[in-house]
């Protein structure tokens, strides 16, 4: 079986330094390594009320802003297959498939669900409940052996292997009697790209970067051009405190180890190279080194983000090239799945 990795990214606006580091950078370094399959997932991003993902224009500006991104940090869409969800059919089709595999204690378990409706659950979406169901469709319908995943969706990805495994036993006689692989959908595994870049606030290093900050100061957007870059390192909350000489020394001070973490996930050091050169060292020459080596970095995949997002024609043509090469696959496993579940189809 081709070894193939899929995962997706919701369009909800303002990519910043986190996505980036935590995604972005990945997706483009598992070019070299497998057949991958990147994804604007935009039937996710509508579970949420409309307040929270902006309406149509917001969700088709949201769309081309990712992909835009994807291509300007590397990802080739002529070799890669990049496209938005809701172009093929087959991610709903799978879905109720799977809807009808799954079963209500494994959803109940899954603690992100509970994070996002809160106190007001009842008056959540279905699709926010189901929001994992759909993603083990994303998965498996292209048959995807590995997944890059953060700590977030770990749980997420666990819950797509359930589903896979008891479709294979559930129907197990009619996938030997069709001629497939008994073990028709993979196991998909998590992709291990080392130490996760976990990026904290600009502000308050013990909590995530985000977008609904509302201190633009909190981030490092992927828009921010050089002087924006420079002015937010520049403010960027520190201590009082010379920068240490080891990693131990970080304990306790979570601004500066955001800091440190951030130049060495640019930089493609580890944490003790980048102590072992700046141990010592006041922060506001630290800070002039992490600007110069940000605006190195970021600028080139702004300012050719902002080409791309002007040039909507040509994003929506990458979209749609994707979405067919994606469909061929997708169209390939529903027409499996339907002869294994014992649906007549057209032929």
């Amino acid at each position: 079986m081709t070894t193939r990795v899929f995962s997706g990214v919701q369009p909800t606006g303002n990519l910043h330094l986190g996505n980036y580091l935590g995604a972005i950078v990945n997706f483009v370094k598992l070019q070299a390594t497998h057949e991958c399959i990147y994804c604007v997932v935009d039937l996710h991003a509508i579970t949420v009320p409309m307040s929270v993902w902006g309406g149509p224009d917001e969700l088709r500006r949201n769309t081309r802003e990712v992909t835009a991104a994807f291509i300007a940090a590397g990802i080739d869409p002529k070799k890669q297959i990049i496209f938005n969800q809701s172009q093929v059919a087959g991610h709903a089709e799978l879905t109720w498939v799977f809807n009808c595999v799954a079963r209500l204690g494994w959803l109940n378990r899954m603690t992100q669900f509970k994070e996002k409706a809160g106190k007001d659950r009842e008056n959540a979406s279905i699709g926010l409940y189901d929001y994992p169901v759909l993603m083990a469709s994303d998965i498996l319908l292209y048959r995807a052996t590995h997944v890059p995943v953060g700590e977030d969706q770990k749980q997420h990805l666990e819950l797509a292997r359930d589903i896979a495994q008891k479709f294979n036993n559930d129907f197990s006689e009619s996938i030997a009697s069709t001629g497939q692989n008994e073990k028709y959908f993979p196991l998909p595994e998590p992709v291990i790209t080392g130490p996760a870049t976990r990026v904290m606030s600009l502000r308050d290093g013990t909590k995530k970067m985000s977008k609904s900050d509302p201190s633009d100061y909190s981030r490092i957007n992927l828009t921010d051009d050089a002087d924006a870059i420079a002015q937010k390192i520049r403010k960027a909350k520190t201590d009082p405190e010379p920068l240490p000489s080891e990693e131990k020394g970080l304990e306790a001070r979570p601004e500066a180890d955001n800091l440190v973490g951030i130049y060495a996930a640019l930089s493609g050091k580890p944490k003790a190279d980048v102590l072992g050169e700046f141990g010592g060292a006041q922060f506001s020459g630290f800070k002039s080194n992490l600007v110069d080596l940000a605006v190195n970095k970021l600028s080139p995949i702004a300012a050719e983000m902002k080409r791309l997002t002007q040039d909507q024609a040509y994003v929506d043509q990458v979209l749609i090239d994707g979405a067919e090469r994606a469909n061929v696959i997708a169209t390939e496993t529903i027409n499996a799945v339907k002869d294994i579940v014992g649906f007549i189809r057209k032929r």
